[in-house]
């Protein structure tokens, strides 16, 4: 495959769900006086890109920022590796915004088995009074797969990749 070859819808849909089920935890991004936050923190998605769930501490930072400034970025990223190229590594960078997701909210008991199932020893920390589930409602992604393999995608149409060509500057293009 070329490089600048794009993938189909399907094929670059297959990608981002493999590397969300093979990397288990990402970066939250919160703003904290203005600037960005990172935490590390272990994610599911819902039945698309465009939902995420996380189950944090209210004693955290991060839960401190959202109760603030809903605005939010994850980044979820596969290791790197020796021997691999740093720049090649297959990562997701999604925007949105995070809301408390409620207990009787009807997708709770839904979400939390989902993240149960997928994190079992988070199960103590349910009936932690301070811990609480978050929704990132996610408008817009931004997927690399790989050297000229960038993908992005906005919430209105989350099945859509559009291919992001490389866009060479020649010496006449410079003012």
């Amino acid at each position: 495959m070329a490089m600048s070859e794009a993938l189909s819808n399907e094929e670059v849909q297959a990608a981002w769900i493999g590397l969300t089920e093979e990397v288990r935890t990402g970066v939250l991004l919160t703003l904290r006086n203005g600037r960005p936050f990172g935490s590390h923190v272990p994610y599911i998605f819902g039945g698309q890109w465009t939902r995420a769930y996380i189950h944090v501490s209210r004693l955290a930072l991060h839960s401190e920022h959202l109760l603030r400034d809903p605005h939010v970025g994850l980044f979820v990223s596969e290791p790197d590796r020796p021997g691999k190229n740093p720049s090649a590594l297959r990562r997701m960078n999604l925007q949105g915004e995070g809301a408390l997701l409620d207990v009787d909210a009807p997708e709770y008991a839904e979400v939390k088995g989902r993240y149960l199932a997928r994190f079992p020893q988070s199960a103590m920390m349910f009936d932690f009074a301070d811990f609480s589930l978050w929704e990132l409602r996610l408008q817009d992604a931004h997927l690399v797969l790989g050297f000229g393999q960038v993908y992005i995608a906005d919430a209105t149409t989350p099945l859509t990749w559009i291919h992001q060509r490389p866009r060479m500057k020649s010496v006449k293009d410079e003012p």
